[in-house]
């Protein structure tokens, strides 16, 4: 996350909802990668809901980027 932000703060690009998208993917990514393959614990059970809340929040984002970029008349 402190990649990602440094990154965007020196690219000029830094806003809220980037570096919410670049620590979801980081987020995914390091889930992924720490993956048990046997064994399941309890924290890690619990952890799908906080990613679910992240992906319903990148569809927002998504959205409302969309709805930025088409012209007024169309909604």
């Amino acid at each position: 996350m402190l990649a990602s932000l440094l990154v965007l703060a020196a690219l000029g690009s830094l806003s809220l909802e980037l570096f919410f998208v670049l620590s979801l993917i980081g987020l995914l990514v390091i889930v992924e990668l720490t993956a048990p393959f046997n064994v399941t614990p309890r924290w890690r059970r619990r952890l799908k809901w906080f990613i679910a809340l992240g992906l319903v929040v990148f569809g927002i984002i998504v959205v409302r980027r969309i709805l930025a970029i088409l012209p007024p008349g169309v909604f």
